[in-house]
């Protein structure tokens, strides 16, 4: 009876009983863990296209990956949509040299934007930690040379994307802050929580009317580096070089399949990451996890045989690293054709252990997704929160559509995001699945009881 007993207590606690709900996230689960192709399909997209940069021949490239592998999962309807997105180069590797009794080489590479060094750039570092020190230096000490924006990510915060937020102004407006005052470039601590010797990239944006100056992130030990010789010298001289240069705009696309529902065909509920990476490693976690993560889920719900009321939609947005034209066009067109769109759902924080999802939407949305907390729990994913969902879906922000953010751990994010070593093998095969499996299970729920 003792035995007995404790099987009769652990049935719940993993979400086995006769409950339909329960019965069909456990099928989703069981499918993607023991027949999943998110992992293979992964691979694929990093190593037979790799880097896939906005309106480079990569970026081409994995528009014809995504959507042959989703003709070839037989969804009703895939297609292409036509967009325009900025095209920009990095050119030849970037070099920084710290000048002084024994000149040291510093990693670094170029924000993306950025405009080139024509030449090589010399000049004193004037080191800040803050845009109020950069103000209260002014004219005086930075006409000339190159700033340093030396501000670490706050290692307090236990949500990393907190501490991610809270550097980023640094990277996207701290290039036309410093040339205000006549820098004439800028180089920054790496956004990232590890410290290594790898640059971390990412986009910045010139204010109109400021000059346009060169901009480079450099590896926090080389930042360190560079912060420990300005502490012992009082003149500290970088030559930079960079041979970046932006193109005029190119035609890509978004890749879009569905699966058409039964019951209110012209009601959508859509699922997706961005197809674009940077330049530098393979875009991995990102975002070839998200990729994979939205196309595991409409074919694992195809697969196990699951009839959706509402039509779901998987799209592999274009450019939301320097740009977000994909997810503008989709919203514009979207709004031209009056589509209803229930829900939207981005996973774009890599592919590591799913944690659960913040949503940006209604009070009634928010404590709907928060009461399939029951089943979810089975799961691990706890994690029900109000917040930001993302960067593709935000343009379709109406006051009616749930948005919903895949919301996997983050500690890991930032040692890979933006550089070199975002590569496939640093994604773990179980974490992967385990998200397209969270993913699948709560298109699922949206799509049975609405949201």
């Amino acid at each position: 009876m003792k035995k007995l007993f404790l099987i009769l207590v652990f049935i719940p606690i993993f979400g086995i009983s006769q409950d339909g709900d329960s019965l069909m996230v456990r099928k989703i689960y069981d499918e993607i863990l023991t027949k999943g192709e998110c992992y293979e399909n992964l691979r694929s997209l990093c190593k037979d296209v790799g880097a896939r940069l906005s309106g480079s021949p990569e970026a081409a490239k994995a528009v014809g990956w995504g959507e042959a592998l989703l003709n070839s999962y037989e969804f009703d309807k895939v297609w292409l949509q036509e967009v325009m997105v900025p095209q920009w180069k990095r050119g030849k590797k970037e070099s920084c040299i710290l000048i002084g009794q024994d000149d040291v080489p510093l990693n670094v590479c170029a924000l993306g934007g950025s405009v080139n060094t024509n030449g090589t750039i010399s000049a004193k570092v004037v080191m800040v930690n803050s845009f109020e020190e950069l103000d209260s230096l002014g004219e005086a000490a930075i006409n000339g040379n190159i700033v340093f924006f030396n501000t670490p990510m706050d290692q307090k915060q236990i949500r990393t994307f907190n501490a991610y937020g809270g550097c980023y102004p640094f990277r996207s407006k701290g290039p036309s802050k410093a040339a205000k005052y006549g820098a004439l470039a800028t180089v920054l601590r790496s956004l990232s929580t590890l410290t290594d010797h790898s640059p971390h990239t990412g986009v910045m944006r010139y204010e109109a009317g400021i000059p346009q100056i060169p901009a480079a992130a450099i590896g926090t030990a080389d930042a360190d580096i560079l912060e420990n010789a300005m502490l012992d010298k009082l003149d500290i001289t970088l030559q930079l070089t960079m041979h970046c240069q932006t193109l005029p705009d190119v035609k890509s696309y978004n890749v879009i399949g569905e699966i058409t529902g039964n019951e209110h065909p012209d009601n959508y509920v859509i699922v997706g990451g961005h197809l674009d990476s940077w330049d530098i490693g393979e875009g991995a976690h990102d975002d070839g996890a998200g990729i994979v993560h939205s196309i595991e889920a409409l074919r694992t719900l195809k697969a196990i045989g699951y009839k959706p009321k509402n039509t779901l939609r998987v799209v592999l947005f274009m450019n939301e690293e320097n740009g977000a034209k994909g997810a503008q066009k989709y919203a514009e067109e979207a709004k031209s054709k009056n589509e209803k769109h229930i829900a939207a759902i981005e996973s774009d924080r890599g592919g590591f252990t799913p944690r659960g999802f913040s949503i940006s939407g209604t009070e009634k949305q928010f404590k709907q997704l928060e009461e399939w907390e029951n089943i979810l729990m089975h799961y691990d994913l706890e994690y029900i929160v109000k917040g930001f969902a993302g960067v593709d879906i935000a343009p379709l922000k109406n006051g009616e559509t749930a948005l919903i953010g895949f919301a996997p751990d983050s500690q890991r994010y930032f040692d890979l995001h933006h550089s070199e070593n975002d590569v496939f093998e640093m994604v773990h095969e179980r974490e992967l699945k385990l998200g397209a499996a969270s993913i699948a299970a709560l298109i699922y729920l949206i799509d049975k009881y609405g949201i």
